[in-house]
């Protein structure tokens, strides 16, 4: 992979250029301003990742890291690709290495990083570090983001982890928010079932690759610790906490761990979220008692700045999406698939493209359909689009001029009804049940007269070449 931990991955970063070091920032909203700034305004071609020091109030050292993943060249670090430039090399290369993904489960060691401070009971404070608070309206300040919060099943023994989000309450408990359907839900919904309160640990820096591997859909009953190892191709490093016994990265930069108790609830949010909103208002949420908190000398916070899209994890969220929703609906069986593309104004989640060569009858309906209804392409969906192999998926004005000029809205448009959504979803009412519809946007040439629909007013592929090797210094001069 080229790098062991945190640290030697930004050594690498500020290598290739991508790393901005910003002093003095205000945990108090000021980081979440600069990092919205950084990756709305476009000012950047390629967005860098930012790291905070010298935090006022807080020892120089005391770092904290946004925008890990949101750049090509950043994602293609972590997850040892080389070669691509843009967002579709970078999902079919993704794709091309989940063909022979083999799992590796982690490895448990006596010692590491993460060791070199443990503050036990009376002296856990979550609040020693810089923990942001990052939106004007959020509901209090959040350590959990750019996170992993590690679970364990208790029936079966599997380790979970996922990016769920997680408020200081004070300097010794934090929110345990976890949307309905996710896997920590599961394990934590079946503690509670029992009456037992539920282990958990927090990791809150990390290894990038370890994020990628939180924040995405893995299958049921694979830990992403197998997942993320498969990647680096060798086990990861994990030490068991004291306290739970559940595995923690041994070269972390911190995490905490404790117990949730069944129908021990506080106000959790709101907080701006995903999908552009804040969508989930306040309301009251299982509560973490920390019992030990692990950190390494001075460490690295990190985070992510979810809000109106773009934001600095959108990027990595649609990468890592197109490529599983891609490879899933290949292997439920849908042939030609040309590319996936999860357009980040849908947070990578909400409006995904799907481009085929179509095959026969039905092809560009059951693409859609299987698109809309696979594991990584479910939770919180809202339009899938079809196209066909000439449009690029992740070409915006492409694929809004395949709607606007394939498209019968009265034969091509399906509707799917009572599907999984949850409390992010801005479209579904505070307080009501998780579910929302699918529209599927069949914008393919109709199969059954494709080769008589109009062609396409552009040059051949063969004029365009033998004009560019004429004029090109002229043209582009």
């Amino acid at each position: 992979m080229g790098y062991k931990d945190l640290r030697q991955w930004l050594k690498r970063v500020e290598e290739i250029g991508q790393l901005k070091k910003i002093d003095g920032a205000h945990w108090e909203l000021e980081m979440g301003a600069i990092t919205e700034l950084i990756y709305r305004e476009g000012k950047y071609a390629s967005p860098p990742a930012v790291l905070f020091d010298r935090v006022p109030g807080y020892p120089a050292g005391y770092r904290v890291l946004f925008g890990m993943t949101c750049s090509v060249e950043r994602m293609a670090l972590s997850l040892g690709i080389t070669g691509v430039q843009t967002g579709t090399e970078l999902v079919r290369a993704y794709r091309d290495k989940l063909k022979d993904f083999k799992p590796i489960p982690p490895r448990v060691v006596k010692d590491g990083p993460i060791l070199e401070n443990v503050d036990r009971g009376e002296d856990v404070n979550l609040l020693k570090f810089p923990v942001p608070f990052v939106h004007e309206l959020d509901g209090g300040r959040y350590i959990g983001t750019g996170c992993m919060v590690i679970t364990r099943d208790p029936d079966d023994g599997w380790v979970n982890f996922g990016a769920y989000r997680g408020m200081v309450h004070d300097e010794k408990s934090m929110a345990f928010f976890v949307s309905p359907g996710k896997h920590g839900r599961l394990h934590r919904d079946r503690y509670f079932q029992r009456g037992e309160p539920c282990p958990v640990v927090v990791s809150v820096g990390q290894d990038p690759l370890l994020f990628l591997a939180s924040g995405n859909e893995i299958p049921y009953g694979l830990s992403e610790y197998d997942y993320a190892g498969g990647w680096k191709g060798e086990p990861i490093d994990v030490i068991l906490g004291e306290y739970t016994g559940l595995p923690i990265p041994a070269d972390a930069e911190i995490a905490i761990e404790g117990e949730a108790i069944p129908g021990e609830l506080r106000d959790e949010g709101p907080f701006g979220e995903w999908t552009g909103y804040y969508a989930s208002a306040g309301r009251p949420e299982p509560v973490i008692r920390v019992k030990n908190v692990y950190y390494r000398n001075q460490p690295i916070l990190t985070c992510a700045r979810p809000g109106r899209p773009p934001s600095d994890y959108s990027f990595s969220k649609c990468v890592v999406k197109s490529a599983l929703i891609w490879d899933e609906i290949e292997k439920a069986g849908i042939p030609q698939v040309q590319g996936v593309w999860c357009h980040e104004a849908g947070g990578g989640r909400m409006f995904n493209i799907v481009s085929i060569k179509q095959a026969y009858p039905g092809h560009s309906r059951q693409a859609g359909l299987v698109t809309a209804g696979c594991h990584a392409g479910n939770y919180l969906g809202r339009f899938v689009v079809v196209v066909d192999e000439d449009i690029d998926p992740s070409n915006t004005f492409d694929v809004l001029w395949a709607i606007a000029s394939r498209v019968e809205p009265e034969q091509s448009i399906e509707i799917i009804r009572q599907c999984w959504s949850g409390p992010l979803d801005p479209r579904v009412p505070v307080g009501k049940k998780g579910l929302n519809s699918r529209a599927i946007i069949d914008a393919c040439r109709p199969f059954e007269w494709k080769d008589k629909f109009p062609p396409v007013a552009e040059s051949s592929p063969e004029l365009r070449e033998k004009t560019l090797a004429k004029w090109r210094d002229v043209i582009f001069g």
